[in-house]
């Protein structure tokens, strides 16, 4: 499980470095730039120092394509106002995603008051990965409103019996070794998910559906660039209007229109013939999937929801960018 689990992770920070790479290649004969090297940034390059020369290459060829499009869509990136107006690349620690800020790198010029951010994917589309415990009040911490004592007095039993059989195991019981734990384990905590979040919702219906967006999505806009196996995908999460704007003059090659927020959830329920899965849907062509899942092979006191986009605004602006290894 590690080992896939820090696979992923340096194939994660490799693309991440590769990006603020491939910016800062693109853009140093054309404006006065920066690269803050801190410590995220010195990760981010350990991790691309440690994969394969081919891995690098594609990283940085994935990376070219992805830049090379966001210097067209981002006329900023490469007009100053002036030689103090410096260009700064960064790379966000995963800190910033525990706060809900989702970018990876960052691209700022304090001059002009202006950023974008990218969040990388290296082959995944997954949103959020997000736990739910006995600890955890997810209505606060997602929503800014508590959840009930109901919600807890319902989860707490199975979540302190889950603790009782790892300490009595010394951490070795496997989810495997348990019966039928998908009905007597999952579904109830399931379902009392989704009857605190219908409840929830009924306190403040506008505020709930919207801040479970930029709870999921993030609070910032950015763009989302996902490296495939031949291509790279671009989605421009313009939720607050702050990307793809003009430089004096020089428009954008393309337009990434404003994504309307939703204002309610219109439902909340198990999805069809799955007892892991709950879906929800909201106004504006949001629905959402949240699939409840064991991280660790290992019976642990928390479950974590694998979170997905199953249908997001049709103004999202999405591109798909072909990429030929020649």
């Amino acid at each position: 499980m590690t080992t896939t689990k820090s696979r992923q992770m340096t194939a994660g920070k490799s693309f991440e470095y590769a990006l603020l790479v491939q910016f800062e290649e693109k853009l140093k004969g054309k404006t006065n730039l920066e690269v803050i090297k801190d410590s995220s940034f010195m990760v981010a390059k350990g991790c691309f120092e440690n994969v394969s020369a081919a891995e690098k290459s594609d990283c940085l060829l994935s990376a070219s394509f992805a830049v090379n499009f966001l210097m067209d869509i981002e006329p900023r990136l490469s007009n100053e106002v002036s030689k103090d107006d410096i260009l700064q690349l960064q790379i966000l620690s995963d800190y910033h995603g525990k706060s809900g800020d989702v970018r990876d790198v960052l691209i700022i010029r304090l001059l002009q008051k202006w950023e974008i951010g990218v969040s990388a994917k290296n082959n995944h589309h997954a949103v959020k990965h997000s736990r739910l415990s006995a600890n955890i009040d997810f209505g606060e911490k997602w929503l800014g409103i508590k959840s009930s004592k109901k919600y807890f007095e319902t989860i707490t039993p199975i979540f302190k019996k889950l603790e009782k059989l790892r300490r009595e195991s010394n951490a070795n019981k496997k989810w495997s070794e348990l019966s039928n734990h998908h009905s007597t384990i999952y579904v109830p905590i399931l379902k009392a998910f989704i009857n605190e979040l219908k409840n929830i919702h009924k306190k403040d219906p506008k505020k709930v559906a919207s801040s479970l967006i930029t709870y999921l999505v993030g609070k910032k806009d950015f763009y989302k660039v996902i490296k495939g196996k031949n291509n790279i995908e671009i989605y421009a999460y313009n939720l607050y209007g702050t990307l793809n704007l003009p430089f004096k003059n020089i428009p954008p090659k393309y337009k990434t229109p404003q994504i309307p927020l939703p204002t309610e959830i219109t439902n909340v329920g198990l999805k069809a013939d799955s007892n892991t899965t709950a879906i929800v849907t909201m106004d504006n062509d949001w629905t959402l999937s949240f699939r409840i899942h064991n991280a660790s092979s290992r019976v642990e006191s928390s479950l974590k929801f694998d979170i997905n986009l199953l249908k997001s605004p049709k103004k999202l602006f999405k591109n798909t960018l072909n990429i030929s290894h020649d």
